[in-house]
């Protein structure tokens, strides 16, 4: 029996992860900060040397784009060093590392979609210190470990753009939305669902880097307007350019992942974004 460390149980993957987890032949022990601090190295090798974990899924992290502007310290605790210290437990006890990392990593500048081993460039804190976990875990080289890359993250969990639409939609007769960052969703269940299924195929010498979002490409505009037909919420949407709604943190204008790599290697189909927006407001009580 394989015996998984879930970090980050109050995230949205973690949360999703922890949905679907009856339906797999598994041993999960979820945590969150106040249960096990990851930036602890001697806390993390106790927990898992007492609960003998073979297995980390950590999505854990500091996403707080616009406040890691002003807190790097703690958006590198997590995002940095608490990945290192997976990293080395995992290398020290042949343990299997999956960790969830951000198209951030890129500045967003790119005309076609990104691929694995495309430069990096991160624009701020928050894709800096994401990367700079990347960086740590290759150097370390767990065996038989993957990171993911993903973009755009939502679910019927936690705080994320879909529901910021619909509290607004049912607040608003119309809001202004931005059109000129281009990439696409990933239903936060689509992404748990995919690491559970390729956990056994996971074979590697080195840790191998992969990206993962749903299928499809759009702008949050696109996809605001799309959340307000489906809950049919009779607010109407204006397209704004970025220099119009301005933030500490600078978004990428171009987050798309190409996503053949996954595919390829473990066989497995990455919904298109409508039909898992469809499936999460569904979830959600708020398809009409």
């Amino acid at each position: 029996m394989n015996n998984i460390l879930v970090t980050g149980l109050n995230g949205q993957v973690g949360s999703e992860i922890q949905e679907l987890s009856k339906e797999y032949e598994y041993n999960f022990f979820f945590t969150d900060r106040d249960t096990l601090d990851i930036s602890n190295q001697v806390a993390i090798k106790s927990f898992i040397e007492t609960n003998n974990i073979n297995i980390i899924i950590n999505c854990a992290a500091y996403t707080a784009v616009d406040k890691a502007e002003e807190d790097e310290p703690n958006a590198d605790k997590i995002n940095h060093l608490a990945v290192k210290h997976l990293a080395e437990i995992s290398k020290e006890k042949n343990i299997k590392l999956i960790h969830i990392s951000t198209d951030y990593v890129f500045d967003g500048t790119n005309h076609k979609p990104y691929v694995e081993d495309d430069i990096t460039k991160p624009s701020g804190v928050y894709g800096k210190t994401k990367l700079d976990g990347e960086i740590a875990m290759l150097g370390i080289n767990p065996l038989n470990s993957i990171i993911i890359r993903t973009s755009w993250v939502y679910s019927s969990f936690g705080n994320n753009f879909v529901k910021t639409m619909l509290r607004l939609g049912k607040e608003r007769d119309e809001l202004g939305v931005i059109f000129d960052q281009v990439g696409t969703p990933t239903y936060a269940r689509d992404l748990a669902r995919a690491i559970l299924d390729i956990l056994p195929k996971i074979k590697s010498e080195k840790v191998e880097i992969y990206n993962y979002s749903n299928e499809g490409v759009l702008s949050w505009y696109d996809f605001a307007k799309e959340i307000m037909k489906m809950a049919k919420l009779d607010c109407k949407v204006n397209p704004i350019e970025t220099k119009e709604y301005p933030t500490p943190a600078k978004r990428p204008h171009y987050s798309l992942l190409n996503k053949s790599k996954i595919k390829e290697q473990f066989n497995i189909r990455l919904p298109y974004w409508k039909d898992s927006l469809d499936e999460c407001l569904k979830v959600m009580g708020e398809r009409k």
